[in-house]
């Protein structure tokens, strides 16, 4: 295979074992550890499985496929990639990274969270008002709806230290940076995480958790509600749709089995979201036993799961300090793979679009996202601006992109068929019509019911108790801020250096897999 002519040489992993790694920890995120257990108890408990699984299958794996395949066949950056497959969809990849520097900018403050909470739970520092100290005396929030810069020191220096370790690490590269630390993060996340689900086994109450996580509610299959939750779930927690996969299968070889990594992707994935849930249930079930009331009554998700509702537990069981450093540290390892993975898309689109190596576009770039970060959210308004900011872009941003961008593909341009041969020329586990008709015709369906419905609550409720012009600013705003991005973005021209490297980089990726069929054929 002759040399890639590019402005810059193509990083790669050097084996399919570490892009599984990296693939594994970018899906396997805080919402797999706080979000999943919430959802399946409020949604037919063990019943919701079920649903779960489904979705998993008719959607969550057959768009994991179509992101690898994506990327795998342009090998560049997701807008660089969609222009390649059709000049009128750039702008779906700009804003994959918008969404990708959005997201790490609040992502980065929760993760610095985690690290203090780690410290705190040796000496159990909430005291016996677990909601209040994280309110009040650690976030220091005013009170006051407003925006201020004003920050909090005790969370701005370990918001410093993470986006110090991000950046060092995405300087590494791919295969030194990325690859090697997924390697080395995800087997410690998984010990810790065992650790903390076999504590939480042996509590008092463990069982009573337990029951109510498992104990299936079939009735709750009748409601349209409880599929639309699974597919969310789905949906959100294998890092699809806003360009973290696509540009992760930009850095295969030419021959690398697609579809087999997007199955073990998949399911490794479900399974730690499946043993979250256990950890989780058996712990809540100790608090209720504790407390005499109902396991109903302790069930929280996001944020007040772990930051107010687990102090709380801790506080209460025998050992609490070690199941809480366990806890909080998984919440480490979880939000850093993850992290790394966002601020990969953006600094890969950058360095494509101006032809700029990685490591420059990840100290300028990804230092500005950084600096962005500790300016906005350890701040005593943060916790606010997060919340807003969050719903908005995972409820609105990354569902109408995923819905914009599998029409565009199914019915627009049509591209599904190319990308299925593309697909089946380098994997072990073929698709066929199933997978197209999955992806033009159910998942739409499901994001598009999705999407209406999100919106239509949004414009006739607003969002939580905010004032108008908050939820204004920093959540229709911020979504508006996104399509105006990518629009501009797509109409600034690329450097036709950099569009001539990316063909001739596809091209030969094309020849290498013919290549080698023809020499599978002759042995």
């Amino acid at each position: 295979m002759k040399q890639v002519t590019s402005s810059q040489p193509r990083q790669v992993f050097s084996t399919q074992t570490a892009f599984i790694m990296a693939a594994i920890g970018s899906a396997v995120g805080l919402g797999n550890i706080w979000r999943f257990p919430y959802v399946a108890f409020e949604n037919g408990g063990g019943a919701f499985i079920l649903p779960y699984l489904i979705a998993l299958i008719t959607v969550g794996i057959p768009f994991l496929f179509l992101d690898y395949s994506i990327g795998h066949k342009f090998r560049s950056s997701s807008p660089l990639n969609f222009r390649l497959l059709n000049r009128g969809t750039e702008p779906i990849g700009w804003v994959h990274v918008g969404i990708a520097f959005v997201i790490p900018i609040y992502y980065a403050v929760i993760i610095a969270w985690a690290i203090c909470y780690t410290f705190f739970s040796l000496n159990l520092s909430w005291g016996d008002d677990a909601e209040g100290f994280f309110g009040g005396t650690f976030l220091q929030q005013s009170g006051d709806v407003t925006f201020s810069v004003q920050p909090v020191v005790g969370v701005l220096l370990p918001l410093i230290a993470v986006w110090v370790a991000t950046l060092l690490i995405l300087v590494g590269g791919v295969q030194n940076g990325i690859a090697r630390v997924s390697k080395i993060f995800l087997p410690i996340l998984l010990v810790l995480f065992v650790g903390l689900v076999i504590r939480s086994l042996t509590l008092p109450g463990a069982a009573e958790g337990l029951n109510a996580f498992f104990t299936p509610n079939f009735s709750a299959l009748a409601d349209p509600k409880v599929w639309i939750a699974a597919y969310g779930q789905i949906f959100f927690s294998l890092s699809v749709a806003f360009g973290i996969m696509i540009t992760y299968s930009a850095y295969l070889k030419p021959r690398t089995n697609l579809t087999g990594s997007g199955l073990v992707v998949g399911f490794a994935n479900s399974s730690f979201e499946i043993l979250a849930g256990i950890g989780v249930f058996a712990a809540l079930g100790f608090m209720a036993h504790q407390s005499g009331v109902a396991v109903s009554e302790t069930v929280a998700g996001g944020p007040g799961l772990a930051f107010v509702a687990f102090p709380a537990l801790i506080s209460e069981m025998p050992g609490g300090s070690i199941f809480g450093v366990l806890f909080f540290l998984s919440l480490v390892f979880a939000g850093l793979t993850s992290l790394i993975s966002l601020v990969q898309v953006v600094t890969a689109a950058v360095a494509d679009k101006l032809g700029i190596s990685q490591k420059t576009s990840t100290i300028v770039f990804g230092g500005f996202m950084a600096v962005v970060s500790c300016v906005i959210y350890p701040t005593i308004t943060g916790l606010s601006v997060l919340d807003v900011v969050d719903a908005f872009v995972n409820n609105l941003a990354i569902v109408g992109i995923a819905l914009i961008a599998l029409i565009c593909l199914a019915w627009v341009i049509r591209a599904l068929p190319t990308l299925r041969d593309h697909l089946n020329k380098v994997s072990s586990f073929k698709v066929g019509w199933a997978w197209i008709a999955f992806l033009g015709v159910v998942t739409p369906a499901v994001l598009g019911y999705m999407f209406i419905t999100s919106t239509y609550d949004l414009v006739k409720n607003g969002y939580g108790e905010y004032p108008g012009w908050f939820v204004g600013v920093f959540g229709w705003g911020m979504v508006a801020a996104l399509v105006v991005f990518a629009v501009i973005l797509s109409l600034v021209p690329w450097r036709k250096n950099v569009i001539d490297a990316a063909r001739t980089d596809h091209d030969e990726t094309q020849e290498a897999i013919h290549a080698q069929d023809v020499q599978g054929e002759h042995a």
